[in-house]
């Protein structure tokens, strides 16, 4: 059977085979993970190494290459936010010692950009580039709480998963959860990825105001105190917003 994917949705494919749960794989994967032919795969792998996005190891095995790694550094929501926001999570973790996140949106996704791990060694599954559902993490509720209406009504309507009793899967529900964070400019995730942990989140602001990213703290849930996290979690997002070349307007006395 003919594969009717162009050539660019190929190369794209073998690319995708490569994540978090998979970081090394050999031809046979590539191809069968990707659903190419092996000579189809054995082609399209052969150029991504000479290219340098994907190396070589002395077994066979393949994995993503530095020339992907120069070239995924250039997005402005990647590399350069974080360096952007890395004095500020800084900042944050010293004042709570807990683990401290940095995420963008993607889609109906939070995706981690930077993770600074807290002595706690609360539960969490966090790595930089690893993908959440948008309403079961803090960082993710601050980003769909700004995300457009209309999205976030599709977002709502549609199938919400579950990882513990307590991740919220009403529909109601979670919208008056977003319509609070937007009230106060905090959003709260309590137990709704790892019954153990609690995090405390708030919105990045670019230029024009609009929420680009999110910064949380992630504590202990027995140990949370959640009016004590929030100004310090606040704080280091307006820095992290003001160095990202956003203004509040500011307000006569």
């Amino acid at each position: 059977m003919s594969d009717a994917r162009s050539a660019p949705d190929r190369l794209l494919a073998v690319l995708a085979a490569f994540d978090h749960e998979h970081p090394g794989l050999c031809l046979t994967d590539i191809s069968r993970r990707a659903g190419l032919t092996l000579t189809t795969a054995h082609r399209l792998v052969a150029a991504l190494t000479e290219w340098g996005a994907l190396e070589r190891d002395e077994a066979g095995v393949y994995h993503v290459g530095l020339r992907l790694w120069e070239i995924s550094a250039l997005a402005p929501r990647g590399l350069a936010l974080r360096q952007v926001a890395l004095p500020y999570l800084e900042d944050l973790y010293e004042a709570t010692h807990e683990n401290v996140q940095l995420a963008v949106r993607d889609g109906g996704e939070v995706v981690y950009t930077e993770w600074l791990s807290g002595r706690s060694a609360v539960g969490v599954h966090i790595r930089v580039g690893a993908r959440w559902p948008l309403h079961a993490t803090g960082v993710g509720l601050a980003l769909l709480a700004h995300g457009e209406a209309e999205f976030q009504e599709e977002y709502c309507a549609g199938p919400l998963a579950s990882f513990t009793p307590y991740t919220v899967t009403d529909p109601g529900r979670l919208r008056r959860l977003l319509a609070e964070v937007r009230r106060t400019g905090i959003a709260v995730s309590s137990r709704q990825v790892t019954s153990d942990a609690l995090s405390v989140a708030a919105p990045v602001r670019g230029p024009g105001g609009a929420v680009v990213a999110a910064v949380s703290v992630v504590v202990p849930q027995v140990e949370a105190q959640v009016p004590v996290l929030v100004p310090a979690v606040r704080l280091a997002a307006r820095g992290i917003s003001r160095a990202l070349g956003w203004r509040p307007e500011r307000k006569e006395a």
